[in-house]
């Protein structure tokens, strides 16, 4: 069936054009307060968001459709995705709801659902939610008196920033750490830098002055060159970039050196291995982390498996698996003894511990594997579908051929646009963007004669 208004994660859009409206947000809090309603008990819904303008009009659309079916509503205001996770589960809710673009720009905004147990919903779930969201709203709305009610839940910043202190080892503290802390004017601007101060560190902050506008612009894990700045400009220890919601975390170590998700995955899982935490043997990631991930694993004894883009599909292998450990090159990283999405505080505070035990610098600590050279390209069309041309697949099969056992193509369509994504990765970076231009040139010339 095909999905109206549900994409690879949650529903996302331009603010104020559909399907990111009031009426879709109404309608998706009718839809799926009525799908989650089981028995005679009054249903809970959390609601978050993060710091964009539309999310006050989005928010108050989606209480009132989940009051209209009666369930009662649970305001958190400004929270990162994985604290509306956790408090979805911690206040006994049957739906959470996370508003929120991620690290887009201000101008877009997005509804991410999650289930009782704080985990996504599933294709089912979305696709029933979209049934009842085209369905005759008037067969939806509650009895007079079986209307919910709204409260704003005024300790969700200091619940979160507990739970968050509470993954690290016991006892364990920051204290003589100099960190700077990017909150992306996003929804973590308050609950990150208190975080890490309670734990004792000296703590600078940067991106913590929303303004409903100025979320992910030229700050946060997109945009870390002012993350660099600032860390040499304080002489900092470690800098920490988040997401416009707190689910992706990006590191500069002490040299001001980008550090992404895969060597902290590394790190993470090292670590974990060594003290008799990581489950499953091993990682779980993408099909786009770097080829060097695999074999410093593989050097360590341990395992990777690779999943389809987006964290969902990470995090339905780790349950289905029993992993602990998972994520994205982009810093989404699952760590599913604490949580059931990516937490970019809680990630850092899992590295900082690493640091912490070893009195080792940033550096040192997160530079486990030499990346392999990779280059992704992306190639846009307008009609058919390239990768089933002749030419398309003739170039695939002859850069695999060449990169051998010395490298990795991945070629995959955009979830989002109409976009082929075309990535290579090997020992020799002449051979591959050479290759990865054979490839893109295959496309261009498929796309023109579609």
């Amino acid at each position: 069936m095909t999905r109206r208004y549900f994409g690879t994660d949650g529903i996302r859009g331009l603010a104020n054009r559909h399907p990111m409206t009031a009426e879709v947000a109404l309608k998706v809090g009718m839809a799926a307060g009525k799908l989650f309603q089981t028995g005679s008990h009054r249903h809970r819904v959390v609601i978050g968001k993060d710091t964009r303008l539309s999310g006050y009009m989005l928010e108050a659309a989606l209480m009132s459709g989940f009051t209209s079916v009666g369930v009662d509503v649970f305001l958190l205001g400004p929270m990162p995705t994985p604290a509306v996770a956790m408090l979805t589960r911690s206040l006994r809710a049957d739906i959470g709801v996370m508003i929120s673009a991620s690290h887009n720009k201000y101008e877009d905004n997005g509804i991410k659902l999650f289930d009782p147990d704080g985990y996504k919903l599933s294709d089912d779930m979305e696709l029933a939610i979209e049934g009842l969201i085209e369905s005759d709203a008037r067969t939806l709305l509650a009895s007079a008196d079986r209307i919910g009610r709204a409260t704003r839940v005024e300790s969700a910043q200091e619940r979160y920033i507990e739970f968050a202190k509470r993954t690290l080892p016991k006892n364990l503290k920051l204290t003589g750490l100099r960190i700077v802390i990017d909150c992306a004017n996003g929804a973590a601007y308050k609950v990150a830098p208190e975080a890490l101060w309670e734990l004792g560190a000296e703590v600078i902050k940067i991106g913590v002055e929303p303004n409903g506008r100025n979320i992910n612009d030229k700050c946060g894990s997109t945009a870390p060159d002012l993350l660099v700045s600032k860390v040499k400009e304080f002489r900092a220890d470690i800098g920490i970039a988040l997401d416009g919601d707190a689910d992706r975390v990006v590191i500069v170590d002490e040299k001001g050196q980008i550090v992404d998700g895969d060597q902290l995955m590394a790190v993470i899982a090292e670590s974990w291995h060594r003290r008799g935490k990581l489950s499953a043997g091993g990682v779980v990631a993408t099909v786009m982390s770097n080829l060097g991930l695999e074999r410093y694993l593989k050097s360590q004894g341990l395992g990777l498996v690779r999943t389809p883009v987006g964290d969902r599909y990470v995090v339905e292998h780790m349950r289905k698996h029993g992993y602990n450990v998972g994520g994205e090159q982009s810093g989404h990283i699952v760590l599913s003894d604490f949580t059931t999405t990516g937490d970019g505080l809680v990630s850092a505070l899992q590295v900082l511990a690493c640091v912490v035990a070893t009195g080792k610098p940033v550096s040192e600590v997160c530079a486990r594997f030499t990346p392999l050279p990779q280059v992704l390209k992306n190639v846009r069309y307008a009609n058919g579908k390239p990768l089933e041309d002749t030419r398309v697949r003739k170039a695939i099969e002859g850069a695999q051929q060449k990169l051998g056992e010395k490298g990795r193509i991945v070629i995959r369509p955009s979830g989002t646009e109409p976009v082929i994504r075309v990535m290579a990765e090997g020992d020799d970076e002449t051979l591959v963007n050479a290759v990865v231009g054979d490839i893109v040139d295959a496309v261009k010339v498929a796309a023109q004669a579609a």
